[in-house]
């Protein structure tokens, strides 16, 4: 403080209050620079298992994705659809009574099995006698067509994250069978679990195999899964949008909420799960048309052992 002798008393006073002012705020700001490094470094620690996740080279843990709004902006049975719809599979009535059937469905806000039923039967004469092979070849077109520009990048990088460490990689899905094949096959992933609809001599009955895979379901499908293929849950991850798949988030070591409706929004932070948003201002839109599940349920449902037991032959 020498060099404030020359100055008055008041003077001296009020400068060296502005010292030691300046003085603090200097301190506050090399603590406040410490300690955001400090949280910075600590919080690279905590997460220190994301860089090293996956486990390079961990042949018992895989990843399971959910596929509509997780892997591919909007329903996957939409797009498929609008491409049957394309191909004159069914008529513009029928195309209203699957948007009515959906609409309420999102009104609701809850499935009654009566009416997911009617759903299923309504879209499941749609492929009434035709054949596999023909659904699986326009499948492939569809994909090219509505789906492949409609692949998340964030989702794709995380699936692929697992694939670059030798991990395997599903889609578990309600959507047809045939549909998240060859969506599985189009991004390189493993393979799928999705809904099957019975056939006979290689063509569509009209029936379901099972029930939906969905809600508790994928659970049992991935836990049968994991179990065929020698897993350790513990080390694997699972992503998904909805709160329907809370059951399979919760069988897993590794659950990711990936732009997520806000009842899974919550549980997942309330259980501190990594949660991941791709979509523009964090909307949670809801991207589609109500026509998909009716269309979607053209495959109706799976029962993880039929999956299962088709891979075992």
């Amino acid at each position: 403080m020498a060099a404030l002798r020359w100055l008055t008393p008041r003077r001296r006073s009020a400068t060296a209050r502005s010292v030691l002012a300046g003085e603090a705020s200097a301190e506050a700001a090399r603590k406040s620079a410490e300690a955001a490094e400090t949280a910075e470094t600590a919080q690279e620690t905590d997460s220190g298992a994301e860089p090293e996740f996956p486990v390079h080279g961990d042949d018992r843990a895989a990843a399971f994705f959910d596929l509509d709004n997780t892997v591919m902006q909007g329903a996957a049975i939409f797009h498929f659809g609008r491409g049957l719809y394309k191909r004159k599979f069914f008529e513009t009535r029928d195309l209203a009574r699957f948007a009515w059937q959906q609409a309420w469905f999102r009104l609701a806000g809850f499935e009654d099995p009566e009416h997911m039923q009617d759903a299923r039967d309504s879209a499941l004469s749609i492929v009434k006698g035709h054949r596999v092979s023909e659904l699986k070849s326009i499948g492939e077109e569809i994909y090219d067509e509505y789906m492949a520009e409609r692949i998340w990048p964030g989702t794709r990088a995380l699936a692929q994250a697992h694939l670059d460490a030798g991990q395997k990689v599903w889609l578990v899905t309600a959507a047809p069978v045939e549909i998240a094949q060859v969506i599985a096959r189009r991004l390189g992933l493993t393979g799928a679990l999705g809904t099957v609809a019975e056939s006979v001599g290689g063509v569509y009955t009209g029936r379901l195999v099972g029930e939906p895979l969905h809600g508790p379901a994928k659970a049992e499908a991935v836990r049968a899964l994991a179990a065929a293929e020698d897993l350790d849950l513990s080390r694997c991850a699972a992503y998904s949008d909805s709160h329907n798949d809370i059951p399979m988030l919760s069988l897993v070591g590794h659950p990711y909420a990936i732009n997520p409706d806000s009842k899974l929004r919550k549980h997942a932070r309330e259980l501190e799960w990594r949660l991941r948003d791709y979509r523009t201002g964090r909307k949670a839109a809801k991207v589609g048309i109500p026509a998909a599940a009716g269309v979607g349920a053209v495959a109706g449902g799976t029962a993880a052992a039929i999956a299962l037991h088709r891979r075992r032959r």
